[in-house]
């Protein structure tokens, strides 16, 4: 009983996430939703397609369940998955995130949380796992980018939050009060240059 409740708990809250990520897209110009906003290059497109690849992989691969969209081999990586070409479309990335979706919550649903699975480029000696821990390790990941993404929308346009039905009108003057108020104890805890 304990495991379905936490199966189904885990996999509520990568739903969410995943929603959430999409939802950093909406009203983006095809150029605010691929340039880089770090100094590495991360950007809000690159971000879906990155994880996108990480489910596909570990729902994927890691169960002997190969996703059916084509994906380079594990060893081969390179960072190509975090960002998109010229070629590339939104809908095509958003498409592949979807139906990754599909094949990921296919895994999840059809096999048992203590199911084994073979992750090979885990060092040893990790690398033999089961679905409680990749669905707890694709969570995590999915979480950790889903909160870049809203840091790299709130630098783009002061949009915020997990869902649009909760994002309240951006009130200027308040922010840059609270703003103002941080950047002073900020000064004031820092120690002054003799």
């Amino acid at each position: 009983m304990i495991d379905e409740f936490a199966k189904d708990n885990l996999h509520g809250r990568l739903r969410r996430d995943r929603k959430a990520l999409l939802w950093k897209l909406d009203g983006l110009s095809e150029y605010d939703a691929r340039r880089p906003l770090t100094a590495t290059g991360t950007n809000l497109l690159g971000l879906v397609k990155h994880v996108a690849t990480v489910e596909a992989r570990y729902f994927g691969e890691v169960f002997d369940r190969p996703s059916p969209e084509p994906l380079p081999r594990w060893q081969d990586y390179n960072g190509n998955d975090l960002w998109a070409t010229e070629d590339e479309t939104r809908d095509q990335i958003i498409g592949f995130y979807r139906r990754t979706w599909e094949h990921s919550d296919a895994t999840i649903n059809e096999l048992p949380l203590d199911a084994p699975g073979h992750v090979p480029w885990w060092p040893e000696p990790y690398p033999n796992t089961n679905l409680f821990a990749v669905v707890v390790h694709v969570l995590s990941e999915s979480i950790r980018h889903t909160g870049h993404a809203d840091i790299l929308r709130e630098g783009l346009d002061g949009r915020t939050g997990v869902r649009a039905e909760h994002e309240q009108q951006i009130d200027e003057e308040a922010r840059a009060a609270h703003c103002a108020k941080i950047e002073q104890a900020a000064r004031t805890a820092a120690p002054t240059k003799a």
